[in-house]
């Protein structure tokens, strides 16, 4: 199963949300969509899925039309999407009819979902005698919880292919490592993950080929080893128990950063970090810690977007607008 974007393009009035937007993912695996607020990740994924129409290009499964009706998807929005004064219980089931689950398949993917993601005390209140018994509603579980239920629900039906747009965002570091654990899984069963972020360490952790967006439009795209090889190991760290200023100063290196953690320099070369590994030797520094690596993907994205940032933080709101009124 193969699965593509093609040219996608999306324009809200005289913004150009998406431009000529294409990728595609070969096998079973987890592709990335980063981008500043307002870079279009989100509106491409609505194309994706057809909630929102797209003005050009195409997004196939196989060769043929992605139709949602069709393909098994589930789907974690970056807006959460629960009803605040309906019973969570009620709501899972009216999902899962959604995906054509019976309600016994239905309560028993809700009984194991509600048990690994650990909200089965809310799924399943105690009836307590004498009193009447009254459902959790949505309104009632904290952010974090609400969260699980919405990942309960996109799950719910087994699905082949799984978009999560901005899955790990306000989760504290328990339920951010329950939910890496839940995908680590979903990957494990092969399937086909989207995934929206801006955590770059969760991006790297997890996924293998990335585009980067600004403003609508890819500026980085392709395996993320591939990208960072092609910068080279240019971001040197050293930390020396002496004072090293002089000797950085006088080969023309520079400095990124000076802290007391240590010294972050961008080099021109691995032999330019040579030499001042040799220059610090030959005077008998103490060399604590001499690190040469490629840059993260942090580094890459702030690269990458920093013109465009500010635009897109400015765009935002007149395109959410937008959408809104598109919908």
């Amino acid at each position: 199963m193969a699965f593509e974007v093609k040219h996608l393009q999306k324009r809200f009035g005289d913004k150009q949300a998406v431009e000529d937007l294409s990728f595609e993912l070969k096998e079973p695996g987890v592709y990335a969509l980063l981008g500043t607020n307002g870079a279009g990740k989100s509106t491409s994924i609505r194309m994706m899925l057809g909630i929102l129409a797209k003005d050009h290009g195409d997004v196939l499964l196989n060769g043929e039309a992605f139709d949602t009706r069709k393909v098994n998807v589930g789907y974690l929005a970056e807006e959460r999407g629960l009803y605040p004064k309906y019973p969570i219980m009620d709501q899972l089931l009216y999902f899962a009819s959604l995906k054509g689950l019976s309600a016994d398949d239905a309560m028993d993917k809700i009984k194991y979902w509600g048990d690994r993601l650990k909200v089965n005390e809310y799924l399943f209140p105690e009836r307590k005698k004498g009193k009447k018994f009254k459902p959790t509603l949505a309104d009632q579980l904290s952010k974090g919880n609400q969260q699980k239920i919405q990942l309960m629900a996109a799950l719910i039906s087994d699905p082949e292919f799984l978009i999560l747009d901005e899955p790990l965002s306000g989760l504290d570091p328990v339920n951010t490592d329950l939910f890496k654990s839940v995908i680590r899984e979903e990957i494990d069963k092969k399937k086909y993950i989207i995934m929206s972020s801006h955590q770059m360490p969760v991006i790297e952790e997890f996924c293998e080929d990335i585009t980067i967006l600004t403003r609508g439009k890819a500026v980085v795209q392709g395996n993320l080893n591939e990208i960072k090889k092609s910068y080279g190991r240019v971001n040197l760290f050293v930390k020396c128990d002496e004072d090293i200023s002089d000797t950085i100063q006088t080969l023309g290196i520079k400095v990124q950063s000076d802290t007391p953690a240590g010294i972050q320099l961008k080099v021109k070369s691995e032999d330019e970090a040579r030499n001042l590994l040799k220059q610090l030797s030959d005077t008998n520094k103490t060399i604590v810690r001499f690190e040469l690596r490629e840059p993260s993907l942090h580094e890459i994205f702030i690269e990458s977007v920093g013109e465009g940032a500010e635009a897109d933080d400015q765009d935002i709101a007149g395109t959410n607008a937008e959408e809104k009124v598109s919908e």
